[in-house]
């Protein structure tokens, strides 16, 4: 926010009402620009009307060197375009400033959720890599199949080649059926 006491009294409401947060302020986008690439930063929340850059400026730049980093627009000034124009642009939250202290509250579990959201895709993600790699790495072949007559493949890893003499693609579309292979 350019408002640099706005900013400071935002982020001692901030941290009042979650102290698991940890707010740091930056009066331009540029600044925050460069706060992001020398610091580990959880999420952005951003102004809309600042000079030099604004808030969809903003958003933007940070959407090209940190595509999944949550970035809430926390305006004074929106309006329907403004929102619109936000989402399409890759927004994850907009919330208008408000009047009182209740704004923190709504603006603090908005960020735990989209940060929650990011580390959880994150976690997938790897977990997934992890999977894959272990998978990859197996003699053999792992598969996944459901309980039913002729045992029908939801997944056959790439070893069912070497192990069967069939891809794992003619198994996994039943052109081949599993229970056809195994012998009593």
């Amino acid at each position: 926010d350019d408002d640099r006491e706005f900013a400071e009294v935002a982020a001692l409401h901030l941290e009042r009402v979650d102290e698991g947060l940890d707010v740091v302020t930056e009066s331009s986008a540029q600044d925050g620009l460069a706060r992001l690439r020398t610091a580990p930063i959880d999420c952005v929340v951003s102004d809309h009307d600042m000079p030099g850059m604004d808030g969809l400026e903003f958003l933007k730049a940070v959407r090209e060197e940190f595509p999944e980093l949550p970035f809430v627009l926390f305006t004074g000034k929106g309006n329907e375009e403004i929102a619109s124009d936000a989402i399409s642009a890759g927004v994850t939250e907009y919330l208008q400033k408000g009047v009182g202290t209740d704004q923190y509250t709504v603006l603090a579990n908005r960020i735990r959720r989209a940060v929650g959201e990011t580390r959880a895709k994150s976690a997938l993600r790897e977990s997934e890599r992890q999977l894959s790699t272990l998978i990859s790495n197996l003699p053999g072949m792992v598969y996944r199949a459901r309980n039913e007559s002729g045992w029908p493949m939801e997944f056959v890893s790439d070893g069912a080649a070497d192990l069967v003499g069939y891809e794992a693609a003619a198994i996994e579309s039943g052109s081949v059926s599993w229970g056809s292979l195994i012998h009593d």
